[in-house]
């Protein structure tokens, strides 16, 4: 079935609103209510895409929690916390580690106007020590009860809107595709509107086509292509 005009505006618009300098990194988050909440929240907020540490072997899993965003918010993998988060730093981001400790500060006191990433382990256990050496600041979400912290999804979601919020009144969100890069953006938008015709350049090793002004293929295929879309 074609993609219809009102949907390719939707996908538009949606990556409009994306951007590539927010992220956060998931330190062996496995229970997929978890998981899918976050990448919920990440797609909510305007995340291009997310990182996770994941346990030698394992798959992330996903549940209904998710809404499907994990389609819209690829999950990057790595093999450690030095890995992932030295991956993070050479792309530019200021690492913001959850963790309660005498150099922690209030999540509140910070700026994350600027490439900001937030690097937050399993209930449970939290960051492991490997990931704690590596941040660059170590910060605390302020609790009043009995317990010391919030559910990993429920604190990832307060920091990430807390991002949005200060990147609102500093009249830094995006909202024409600048959040992505105009190269990224196109491929982007392609991969989004038609995922399996994608996936069939990057097998042939050919670039995607150019699309119409509605969104529509403009470029001869092969009728088994065709057929996908």
């Amino acid at each position: 079935m074609p993609l219809l005009p009102r949907r390719f505006e939707r996908l538009k618009a949606v990556l409009n609103h994306r951007m590539a300098d927010l992220t956060v990194l998931l330190e062996e988050v496995h229970k997929p209510h978890n998981l899918s909440a976050i990448l919920r929240s990440c797609d909510a907020v305007g995340v291009l895409e997310a990182h996770a540490v994941c346990l030698e072997g394992r798959l992330p899993l996903f549940n209904t929690t998710a809404q499907g965003s994990q389609k819209w918010v690829p999950l990057q993998r790595h093999a450690s916390a030095a890995d992932g988060l030295q991956t993070l730093r050479q792309q530019g981001f200021r690492l913001y580690g959850t963790h309660l400790s005498a150099t922690a500060v209030d999540y509140r006191s910070c700026d994350f106007t600027g490439p900001t990433a937030f690097v937050l382990g399993a209930e449970k256990w939290g960051l492991s020590p490997a990931a704690i050496a590596l941040v660059d600041q170590a910060i605390m979400i302020p609790m009043s009860g009995m317990v010391q912290s919030l559910n990993v999804s429920v604190a990832t979601a307060t920091l990430l809107f807390e991002a949005l919020r200060q990147r609102q009144a500093a009249g830094l969100l995006p909202s024409q595709g600048e959040g992505v890069g105009p190269e990224r953006y196109g491929r982007l938008l392609f991969e989004w509107a038609y995922p399996e015709v994608a996936a069939w350049c990057r097998q042939q090793g050919r670039p995607y086509p150019p699309l119409d002004a509605e969104g529509a293929i403009s470029e001869a295929l092969p009728r088994t292509v065709r057929l996908r879309y």
